[in-house]
């Protein structure tokens, strides 16, 4: 079975590794933190002291750390996976990030004779545990159906979206409707509280009928309103929707409504782009 790399155990990164060593994969992890290790003591897999340490143990490399910076950083970094992993090795970016940063990786990396393939997931951390995650991979039909094995321990679907980067693109459109989702859902509840609607009665009818989304039932658990998942989501969510509109803006698309409500939906959240 392949031996697969590790990097990025947080709230959505560690269980995706631990589906990865629960199926039986040879595992090697690293973490800037050592307490960020402490979950995976009872387990197999194997610790590094650097990326790169890491890498020149294992075929595949998933990343899955916060953004563009941090991809970089651990991959190109002098103690990076570049600097230690093999010929016909594989990195998975799992991390949203600008196609344009894959793209500039597997330039570095083709130099190598290494592959890279831009995998990001979507689902948050009960899916993955669950391996439900959905996984949209771009990159080589060969080098994905390699990685397809691994991927399928965490993620239900996994699907090949085109060539290296599409992956990003697919994520960052599928968080730019999320966003602009929970303007619509968060405004029309505060709507029906106008109205004289209970907001909790409001979103259990629409979540049964055919106004229901993802975000309305966000909305609706976090009591009606954005504010509980300002600090967390609102910074995420305005780097994502941030690329998209650079991705627009490059390409001279017109994004059109979706990208304004998902700038109403950052302005709710104090986010603003």
């Amino acid at each position: 079975m392949t031996h697969v790399g590790f990097i990025g155990l947080g709230s959505q990164g560690a269980p995706m590794a631990r589906r990865v060593i629960d199926a039986g994969h040879a595992t090697t992890l690293w973490a800037r933190r050592s307490a960020t290790l402490a979950p995976f003591a009872d387990t197999p897999a194997k610790t590094a002291a650097t990326p790169a340490e890491l890498a020149s143990a294992c075929d595949l490399v998933c990343v899955c750390v916060v953004d563009d910076a941090d991809v970089e950083g651990v991959v190109l970094g002098d103690d990076g996976v570049l600097a230690g992993l093999r010929g016909g090795g594989v990195i998975a970016v799992h991390s949203t990030v600008h196609p344009d940063t894959v793209h500039r990786l597997a330039d570095r990396a083709r130099a190598h004779g290494v592959q890279v393939v831009d995998a990001p997931v979507s689902g948050g951390a009960p899916a993955a545990a669950q391996g439900r995650l959905l996984v949209m991979a771009g990159g080589e039909g060969g080098t994905v159906d390699y990685c397809r094995p691994v991927f399928e321990t965490f993620g239900d679907p996994v699907v090949h979206v085109g060539p290296l980067g599409s992956g990003q693109v697919a994520k960052l459109l599928n968080n730019l409707l999320f966003t602009a989702n929970l303007a619509t859902a968060a405004d029309t509840l505060s709507l029906g509280r106008s109205l004289g609607l209970d907001p909790k009665r409001l979103a259990e009818v629409v979540r049964r009928g055919s106004g229901s989304s993802f975000a309305l039932a966000r909305v609706a658990a976090a009591g009606g309103d954005l504010d509980a998942m300002a600090q967390n989501a609102g910074p995420l969510l305005r780097k994502d929707v941030g690329l998209l509109a650079q991705l627009a803006g490059a390409a001279g698309a017109e994004p059109g409504s979706v990208l304004q409500a998902a700038d109403a939906a950052l302005r709710l959240m104090d986010h603003q782009r």
